[in-house]
C-alpha cells in the first residue's frame, strides 16, 4: 500500500477526527516505528509501519472487529457532536474495540453501515481507485421515467463536477411515488440526493442495502451483527484482485 498521511491513518482507526489527529501529531504524541513525529506532512504505510499514540499501537491485529449495522434515520455516524444529537454509538453496546464507520450515511439516511477498527481496510474500501459499489433503494417523488434514469446513467453535471450512477432501475410504485435502485462506485458528499435533484427527483427515503460484498439482508433497523469469516475475507480482497459484487433490481 502506498504511504498515507498520518492524520488520515489516525482518523481511519477511530483515534480522533482528522483535526484532532493533527493536534496529536503536533503535540508529539504520535510515533512511527518508535520515532516521534511532529510534522503534519508525515506519511506511513498502515500495513507495514507501527504507528503508536502515547506509546500504544493503533490496533492489535488479533483484536479487529467487523460489524454490520443497520443505521436508522435520525442518527449521526460520528462519535462526538457538539449539539448532542443522537449518534449511532448510542444504540451500540461496548464492542470491545473503538470502531469507526467505513464511510458515512447522512443523518436522515438509513441502511447498511460497516463498522471496524481496521484502518488499512477502511482506507482500501473508501479509496476512489477501488470503486467499491454501493447500492441504494431510494424512494423518490417526480417523473422517474426512462429519460430521468438514462440521464442518471449517462451522467449529469453537479457543482463539484460530472457524476453518474453505474446502475438505475425502477423497483416498485408506492402510490404516486417510486422506489429506485441506484448503484454508485464512489462516495461523494450527498451524491445520491444531488444526482436525483439534478434530474428533477426529490428523495424521500434513502436506504443503503449493499456495500461491496456485504448485503443488509433481513437485519433489523437499529441492530447489528458481526461479519462472518467469509464476509471478512471478501472485504479484505477488495483492491487486491478480488471482485466486489453489486446488485441489480427488476424493472417495473
Amino acid at each position: 500500500m502506498p504511504p498515507v498521511r498520518l492524520q488520515k491513518i489516525l482518523a481511519a482507526a477511530g483515534v480522533a477526527s482528522r483535526r484532532g489527529a493533527e493536534r496529536l501529531i503536533e503535540a508529539g504524541r504520535v510515533s512511527v516505528n518508535g520515532v516521534p513525529v511532529r510534522g503534519l506532512g508525515a506519511h506511513a504505510d498502515p500495513e507495514r509501519d507501527r504507528v503508536e499514540v502515547d506509546g500504544r499501537a493503533l490496533a492489535d491485529p488479533e483484536a479487529k472487529r467487523y460489524v454490520l449495522f443497520h443505521k436508522p434515520a435520525g442518527y449521526l455516524t460520528t462519535r462526538n457532536d457538539p449539539r448532542d444529537r443522537p449518534r449511532i454509538f448510542d444504540l451500540l453496546p461496548d464492542l470491545g474495540a473503538r470502531v469507526h464507520s467505513v464511510g458515512r450515511l447522512d443523518v436522515d439516511a438509513e441502511g447498511l453501515l460497516l463498522l471496524t477498527n481496521d484502518g488499512p481496510l477502511t482506507y482500501r474500501l473508501t479509496h476512489p481507485r477501488h470503486g467499491v459499489p454501493r447500492v441504494y433503494h431510494v424512494l423518490v417523488e417526480g417523473d422517474a421515467g426512462p429519460s430521468a434514469l438514462r440521464s442518471l446513467r449517462e451522467g449529469v453535471m453537479l457543482d463539484d463536477g460530472p457524476a453518474k450512477v453505474d446502475g438505475a432501475v425502477r423497483l416498485k410504485r408506492a402510490g404516486a411515488r417510486i422506489w429506485l435502485e441506484l448503484t454508485l462506485s464512489e462516495g461523494r458528499y450527498r451524491e445520491v440526493k444531488r444526482l436525483c435533484r439534478a434530474v428533477g427527483l426529490r428523495v424521500l427515503r434513502l436506504v443503503r442495502v449493499r456495500f461491496g460484498p456485504l448485503d443488509l439482508g433481513e437485519l433489523g433497523r437499529g441492530t447489528w451483527r458481526d461479519l462472518t469469516p467469509a464476509e471478512v475475507r471478501a472485504l479484505q480482497g477488495v483492491g487486491q484482485g478480488a471482485a466486489s459484487c453489486g446488485g441489480g433490481g427488476r424493472p417495473v
